[in-house]
């Protein structure tokens, strides 16, 4: 079971979505929101799975409310508005369901949630060779094997792979390394996450990878970095 909470200007539109998680076992609605700071407030003390969002709200835009909220959180947006699909897509969003919508049409978008919840909560289990991780609308299994190296970007990574375009993903540098085998990676830098299979030599604080790039090593890293090389 995945837990939510739901955030909306329009009280009506929040009776609809508790009428609709009253008829999907699988996700607990703890609590809505008219008010976005309340929201907040809540998350800070209560962690969810998942938040149905609202775009369009007086005090706060829905897509700069997600923003501020842990990377590891979903969300699925409610709206009226059809025309801010691309922008939920550049933020993972699970879903966007456009206002009204059916009780099919949002079982439809519960079952992504929950299907993807547990394909995070199985990643990176002892023993993994892969991590999976949402990329735009879908998931995408990675292979340890093929990451040349991690660059982080404010609330988003781009993983560089072998003979691959790179993902861009939104997490954090230290969400991604709790899901990483700690002998297998390290952090080098405030901005870049190495595998250690692809360093090839350490000369002046650069890391020269067996790909041919070369990723700064930050002094705030460098003691567990090397301690993990001497292994």
């Amino acid at each position: 079971m995945i837990t939510a909470i739901a955030l909306d200007d329009e009280p009506p539109a929040l009776e609809i979505i508790k009428g609709f998680c009253a008829n999907i076992p699988e996700v607990a609605l703890k609590k809505t929101f008219t008010k976005a700071g309340e929201a907040f407030e809540y998350l800070e003390k209560y962690p969810v799975d998942l938040l149905l969002l609202d775009i369009h709200m007086p005090s706060i835009n829905g897509f700069d409310f997600y923003r501020r909220v842990p990377a590891r959180v979903m969300v699925i947006f409610t709206t009226s508005h059809s025309e801010h699909a691309a922008e939920s897509y550049n933020l993972s969003a699970v879903d966007y369901l456009v206002k009204p919508y059916t009780l099919q049409r949002f079982r439809q978008a519960m079952e992504k949630a929950v299907s993807f919840h547990q394909l995070r909560q199985n990643a990176a289990a002892p023993g993994s060779d892969h991590i999976t991780l949402r990329v735009d609308y879908g998931l995408v299994k990675i292979f340890f094997a093929d990451i040349l190296f991690m660059e982080g970007l404010d609330n988003y990574l781009k993983i560089h792979l072998k003979d691959k375009t790179p993902l861009v993903v939104r997490m954090t540098m230290k969400t991604i390394l709790e899901k990483l085998p700690p002998a297998a990676f390290a952090r080098v830098h405030r901005s870049f996450i190495v595998p250690l299979s692809q360093v090839a030599a350490v000369r002046n604080k650069m890391i020269a990878l067996h790909c041919g790039e070369e990723i700064p090593l930050g002094s705030n890293y460098e003691n567990d970095f090397m301690h993990l090389m001497n292994r």
